[in-house]
């Protein structure tokens, strides 16, 4: 009977140390929480803080990926709206995500003038401009679509930003309309905290329970394309409305950086894009070819579609290259 009771106290001390293990080494137990929303269909619980597979995630009481923002009219503000590729989910560091990189950049690149020609505080100081009143506003959550982020815009506004950067890939052109249905459901969008890490584990090697609902949201009728270009060109005008500067960047899938790789209908989308901005006047970064001639594209992927700390580097640079040049225009 002793060693009944040994090997129970064994059995439980290994199931205390694995779980701890679980989420201290993983993160395992405390995913990043989403709640369901009539604009967005879903986004980020406000106020996380948490640490996934080694990488730090906080979000921020407007369900932004970053910290609390400054008082309105005290910074130069960027806004980069966006999906995972902005986001940057629990395989990016806070340090390592796009719009922190886009940060860094501008901060080195942009002269003091710039700062104190935009920056409406008088208390900005030209010499501050290195340091201060800098900050890139990171709206994203995993797979939304321009009609999700035009939801975002439309329920919150813009925050007093004086630029806004849309980035979109690929299959954003194809994306559907928002929809809370996930959220609870699929084990990607959590609602709640698992009792334990063990469980959130189970459901990571589980099936995903699939809703019928979803199965119909799929199968929007109508030219998608064109609906989710309509959102686009909303977004500009609500830029337009807010006299903020306004640029679309486009990444590509993988696939697409090997040449002659793209499909018939993703060229279509891509030329449709091209076309909307020419109408709009609105400056459009695609970095495809930047990508093609790295001549590695696993350099700047960790799969098929989200980029690695090389990539987001890139993009970044792009990014920066291009706005020094807009807000230079401003002044």
């Amino acid at each position: 009977m002793k060693g009944v009771w040994i090997g129970i106290a064994l059995a439980v001390g290994v199931a205390i140390a694995v779980e701890l293990g679980l989420r201290w080494v993983l993160g395992l137990g405390t995913p990043p929480l989403y709640v369901k929303d009539e604009k967005t269909g879903y986004r980020l619980k406000p106020g996380q803080s948490i640490r996934r597979f080694g990488n730090r995630i906080a979000v921020n009481r407007f369900s932004m990926r970053g910290g609390a923002i400054a008082q309105s009219g005290s910074t130069l503000r960027v806004l980069v709206l966006g999906d995972s590729i902005v986001n940057g989910g629990w395989w990016t560091d806070q340090d390592d995500t796009l719009t922190e990189r886009l940060r860094l950049k501008l901060g080195k690149g942009l002269a003091p003038r710039v700062f104190e020609g935009l920056v409406a505080d008088p208390e900005a100081k030209p010499e501050a401009g290195r340091s201060r009143p800098l900050e890139v506003l990171n709206v994203s959550a995993n797979s939304w679509g321009p009609r999700n982020e035009l939801g975002y815009l439309e329920q919150f506004g813009v925050f007093d930003s004086q630029v806004l950067v849309l980035v979109i890939n690929t299959d954003d052109f194809f994306s559907k309309p928002p929809t809370s249905v996930p959220v609870g459901l699929d084990p990607n969008y959590p609602s709640e905290l698992p009792g334990l890490a063990w469980v959130e584990l189970i459901q990571m090697v589980l099936p995903t329970k699939r809703d019928p609902l979803l199965g119909e949201i799929e199968r929007e009728d109508g030219d998608i394309v064109a609906k989710n270009l309509r959102a686009i060109a909303q977004i500009q005008a609500i830029a337009a409305a807010n006299n903020m500067s306004f640029m679309v960047v486009i990444t590509p899938l993988k696939r697409e950086v090997v040449p002659n790789t793209q499909r018939d209908y993703e060229q279509r989308a891509r030329q449709r894009l091209v076309d909307l901005t020419q109408d709009l006047q609105v400056p459009l970064v695609d970095v495809l070819e930047e990508f093609r001639a790295v001549g590695d594209p696993d350099s700047l992927f960790r799969d098929n579609i989200h980029l690695s700390i090389d990539g987001n580097e890139r993009v970044s640079e792009a990014i920066a290259q291009r706005l020094q040049g807009l807000l230079l225009d401003r002044i």
